[in-house]
């Protein structure tokens, strides 16, 4: 028997899973709780200003060395039959590095310097950064940039840098590498930097395998063009060989030395594999604390305010389109955390339930519409398709009598609303959604699951795994080991999907789209034209805590 490990690095823990190569059999798991979370308030005894989300490499590193060997304890295989590893991450979520791969913040002297940390995915202290980024290339007519909606995201990788050089001078020039944390993490397992083409092409504005002019750099900020040799490096196709794992690496995880490293991944397009839409049609959604959107077409289309289209940046020979909800799971959790009364606190826990169950259970008790309400899903900013991070949440409708069930599920449907607009842009664009494939941790609840498919009028499928990032970075490993020829095979043998688990209820369709009509115009009442409310709001935050 030969397996693989898959290793998923989330936002604020880590997965490891053992898989059988032959057929996909999900053998054992372990769970690794990053020790620093999300730094977003403070760095030590500095206070971190309003938008930034930093993540220490530490923490990466201890799920390799706790995550992975719990789990091949947890499947009882031996470390013999193991002969791949694949990983995926969070993106984009790069990091300043020396030529070593010894991140920034963990060479002596830099660790209370907040730029030389990992910025998260969720940074988004870099907006004014993208907007010069955005301005930029618009008055340069740069090609490229419809490629990616028309707007590069404060959430990537150039509008990053650009902080850092323009904030950090030092730290800019200190760093040799500026890099991408699933790529980063490939490099301490084989020892070698490589690219993967896809967070090089979604976040790093790398199209054809060249990043723009060096020209455009320095029009951004003089100077800037120093980031190019950041930013370089060989390119790894997906399923790749990354390298073979060092010794080094063998000794911390309890893996053989030698075995294939596949070419990192972005946690949402390694899921495609694992749903089993390595094709064209197939939308995949990965719905957690965010939600990313992936679909494959035959041919290359510019789709309005999209984070991207990359040539084999999924599947290879396919176009592979992204789009996004910078919050989904965030806001759930933000209202569960911050917005509910005790009393329903105690009643939860009198009753053994979560309060996410006990507000879905009471949100879900009347019709459609009977809350009177409809939110913006924008307390995370907007990734599509406005691409922008400062707008922020919204519910209108909320009376005297409104219930703190009544707006869960409008924040919920809110999110519906956001993957709907998502789904009508390819469409209108000419990218081909004829299946809307679920994934991620958001699928244990049923009913929002079903108000998906009523609001975007089609059936869902789910994923057969619960675990579907690792499961695609363990497909990956068994391609880059050689147990499949290509990652479509491998899906068709490795990956798992229930099909139609979701079918929309004709009555909830009709309802829906009255509410849905109402969010668009606040979508663009709110989102769109000059000098925003939204924004006003957040740049007086931003002065009042500075």
């Amino acid at each position: 028997m030969s397996v693989v490990v898959g290793v998923d690095f989330g936002t604020l823990s880590g997965r490891a899973l053992v898989v059988r190569t032959a057929d996909g059999a999900e053998l054992g798991t372990a769970v690794h709780d990053y020790a620093h979370g999300v730094i977003d308030e403070a760095l030590g005894e500095r206070r971190l200003p309003p938008e930034w989300a930093l993540q220490h490499p530490a923490d990466w590193l201890a799920v390799l060395r706790t995550a992975v060997p719990a789990a091949l304890a947890d499947a009882g295989v031996e470390s013999h039959e193991v002969v791949g590893i694949g990983c995926d991450f969070t993106a984009s979520t790069p990091l300043p590095a020396l030529a070593d791969g010894t991140p920034l913040c963990l060479v002596d002297g830099w660790q209370d310097r907040p730029h030389a940390y990992p910025k998260l995915w969720k940074h988004h202290a870099a907006q004014a950064q993208a907007d010069r980024v955005n301005a930029v290339a618009a008055e340069r007519g740069e090609t490229w940039l419809a490629r990616y909606g028309g707007a590069i995201s404060s959430e990537w990788q150039i509008a990053k840098a650009l902080q850092v050089f323009e904030e950090d001078r030092e730290a800019f020039d200190t760093a040799e590498r500026w890099v991408e944390a699933s790529d980063w993490i490939v490099q301490q397992l084989g020892g070698a930097l490589v690219r993967g083409v896809s967070a090089a092409g979604y976040k790093g504005m790398v199209q054809e395998g060249a990043l723009p002019d060096p020209a455009y750099f320095d029009a951004l900020a003089p100077g800037f063009a120093a980031v190019i040799p950041k930013l370089e490096g060989p390119a790894g196709e997906l399923g790749a060989v990354a390298g073979t794992l060092t010794a080094e690496m063998a000794a911390l995880t309890g893996l053989p030395e030698g075995i294939a490293v596949a070419v990192g991944n972005v946690d949402a397009h390694v899921t495609a594999p694992a749903v089993q839409a390595t094709g064209t049609g197939a939308l995949v959604a990965i719905m957690g604390t965010s939600t990313c959107h992936i679909v494959n077409a035959v041919r290359r289309v510019d789709v309005d305010g999209m984070c991207g289209v990359v040539d084999g940046g999924i599947t290879a020979g396919l176009w592979g389109y992204e789009a996004g909800q910078s919050g989904v799971g965030d806001i759930l959790a933000w209202f569960v955390a911050n917005q509910v009364p005790a009393s329903l606190e105690r009643a939860a826990a009198a009753r053994g339930v979560s309060v996410h169950e006990l507000l879905t259970e009471l949100g879900w008790a009347r019709p459609v519409g009977a809350h009177g309400l409809v939110a913006l899903d924008w307390h995370g900013g907007n990734r599509s398709v406005l691409v922008d991070a400062r707008l922020s949440g919204l519910v209108v409708g909320m009376t005297l009598a409104t219930r703190a069930e009544d707006v869960y599920r409008a924040l919920v449907e809110a999110t519906a609303f956001g993957a709907r607009r998502i789904v009508e842009a390819f469409r209108a664009g000419g990218v081909p959604v004829e299946r809307f494939v679920a994934a991620g941790g958001l699928l244990r609840n049923e009913r929002l699951m079903q108000t998906y498919a009523d609001v975007l009028g089609m059936p869902i499928d789910v994923a057969g795994s619960e675990q579907a990032p690792a499961l695609g970075a363990a497909i990956h490993a068994a391609v880059a080991a050689g147990a499949h020829p290509d990652i479509s095979t491998a899906a068709d043998a490795m990956g798992a999907v229930e099909r139609d688990r979701y079918v929309p209820d004709p009555a909830a369709v009709a309802a829906y789209e009255a509410i849905y009509r109402d969010y668009l115009a606040l979508h663009d009442a709110f989102g769109r034209g000059e000098e925003l409310l939204m924004h006003r709001l957040k740049r007086r935050r931003a002065e009042a805590l500075a």
